[in-house]
């Protein structure tokens, strides 16, 4: 893949794919999120479920499409459930306290989302489909 006529790096490209499949699942997340405020139910616990969909679509992209995993879909699994754990505690935490700042859920969401980006990469690349 070029950009501007010159060669985009390896890290480079596996982040913007990173980063897509990262879009498509932020929208199950967010869809999923935004059908349980509308039905009444708490901004953080809509969030956390929400996750749970954006993480269904995140491992199935990941796996398949963004990195190249040298592990067996078993072993990746279970790294990527207990970092997603991680992932979900700092997501919840971190939406908590910004709308305990005073940010709407959707502002607080947007920046928790935007924050984590780098951390899931990183953690995706070194350790979860390694």
């Amino acid at each position: 893949m070029t950009i501007f006529s010159g060669k985009i790096p390896l890290w480079a490209y596996g982040f913007c794919l990173h980063v897509i499949a990262g879009l498509i699942a932020t929208s199950a997340h967010y869809t999923v999120m935004f059908i349980l405020i509308h039905a009444g139910i708490a901004g953080v616990f809509a969030s956390t479920l929400g996750f749970g969909a954006g993480a269904a679509v995140r491992f199935l992209l990941s796996y398949f499409h963004v990195f190249s995993p040298t592990s067996g879909v078993r072993k990746v699994m279970f790294r990527f459930v207990f970092a997603l754990f991680i992932q979900m505690v700092a997501n919840s935490l971190l939406l908590s306290s910004l709308m305990a700042a005073g940010l709407t859920v959707w502002k607080a969401q947007i920046i928790t989302t935007v924050s984590l980006t780098i951390f899931t990469y990183i953690g995706g690349k070194l350790w979860i489909f390694r």
